[in-house]
């Protein structure tokens, strides 16, 4: 495996630059369900048309997901990154001048493509780059900016589409994100050079896919995800639908949660890794947070019960909060098990499997509106993923330690 090596200390800086990458990158998965009401009104669409939108950047984000682990395997991981993220810009202020349901949803496929390869860089140059008792903070940084990017698409996508038009918010997100590429570019370093770890001796697909502990991550993605997509996709319509929220109050009030994860996520990473550093046991404090996050993010089914709006959100903020101690871990737990030599393929195949809850959540739940006229059993089954979740973490990763790997993966 060869990738590019940062200089000694730039790899916060180039983390810093990775977070607000990932902002940007939930900015653009988001920024439909933002403008779901105009866009259903200028084109005509029901709630079943808006669950096909919903779930079409996951097709492609889904399918290229192992394509995208190779890609960053073979080539300089900083390079190919930062040419998917100017491809991925392009698609979102491209959706600004759509006049179709078919246009749009060409434009999201694009837009899952290049966004593939996001999740495969972060563990490769995190699990290349930070020790064990860093990636705890590392990896919630990333964390915290996939849920600051909701939030901030409700504030800032919610008020331009407001005063503005939805085809306005597109326009201006995805020609501003361009902006960052400037930075990157004098950053990222642009050679390549071996790793350490000769990570060339790395294992084959087939031997990831024996691992039992593979599975638990797997199965658990897949589980935490189908909450996540849930509420990146269909909370903003459930504000507005079932809570009677306006656009203005939607963009301010309904960010809530998502701040509360972004919030959770960086201070429990913090705390995570302060455990480690004074002795804690990774698999102890790894599995804590992951497990007892998933099962108390269960309290948004509560939310979608109790009539009183105030009581809700204080419900959803907390299930919310609860998310973040999870998915602050979850990375980490998949680096370490991998270590450097797999991270990237084991990554590209976990956020595979994880992301067909992205295709299934946001259709699945646009069809049980359409039908049911109500969000209550798709809250039902949210909670219910989460607890699957929790429960391949408890059954299946036992142990939080590096594995050893026997086979020589494929050319």
């Amino acid at each position: 495996m060869q990738i590019a090596a940062a200089k000694p200390g730039r790899h916060w800086l180039l983390l810093a630059l990775l977070v607000v990458s990932i902002c940007i990158n939930y900015v653009d998965r988001g920024n439909l369900s933002v403008a779901q009401k105009g866009i259903a009104e200028d084109l005509s669409l029901n709630a079943h048309d808006l669950g096909k939108l919903f779930s079409a950047f996951f097709w492609t984000y889904t399918a290229f997901q192992m394509v995208a682990g190779w890609a960053i395997d073979r080539y300089n991981v900083y390079r190919v990154y930062g040419y998917c993220f100017a491809a991925w810009s392009v698609a979102t202020a491209l959706t600004g001048a759509a006049g179709s349901f078919a246009t749009i949803f060409g434009l999201r496929l694009l837009l899952g493509t290049a966004e593939s390869v996001a999740y495969p860089a972060y563990s490769k140059i995190i699990a290349a780059s930070f020790p064990e008792e860093e990636r705890g903070r590392a990896n919630a940084f990333i964390d915290a900016g996939s849920k600051l990017g909701p939030a901030l698409g409700l504030n800032i996508g919610g008020t331009i589409a407001a005063f503005y038009g939805w085809r306005a918010m597109f326009f201006a997100i995805g020609a501003g994100s361009l902006l960052w590429l400037i930075p990157w570019r004098l950053l990222a370093p642009r050679t390549f050079t071996k790793h350490r770890d000769h990570s060339d001796d790395g294992p084959a697909l087939s031997e990831i896919f024996r691992r039992r502990e593979a599975w638990g991550t797997f199965v658990g993605l897949f589980g935490s995800n189908w909450a996540w997509y849930f509420m990146l996709t269909w909370l903003p319509p459930y504000f507005i639908r079932e809570r009677h929220f306006s656009q203005a109050l939607m963009a301010t009030y309904g960010s809530l949660p998502f701040w509360a994860v972004a919030a959770s996520s960086v201070t429990v990473g913090i705390l995570s890794d302060r455990w480690i550093s004074r002795g804690g046991s990774p698999s102890r404090v790894r599995r804590t947070f992951v497990i007892g996050g998933l099962l108390g993010a269960t309290i948004l089914l509560p939310a979608a019960v109790v009539q009183n709006p105030h009581l809700a959100m204080l419900l959803l903020i907390a299930a919310a909060a609860s998310f973040g101690c999870c998915s602050s871990n979850i990375w980490a737990v998949t680096q370490t098990l991998a270590g450097p030599a797999a991270a990237g393929r084991w990554s590209g195949i976990q956020n595979t499997f994880g992301n067909i809850a992205g295709i299934l959540a946001p259709w699945i739940t646009g069809w049980i509106v359409f039908e049911s006229g109500s969000f209550y059993w798709a809250f039902v089954l949210s909670a219910t993923m989460l607890v699957l979740a929790a429960c391949s973490y408890l059954f299946l990763v036992h142990e939080v330690t590096p594995l050893h790997w026997n086979s020589p993966r494929e050319p």
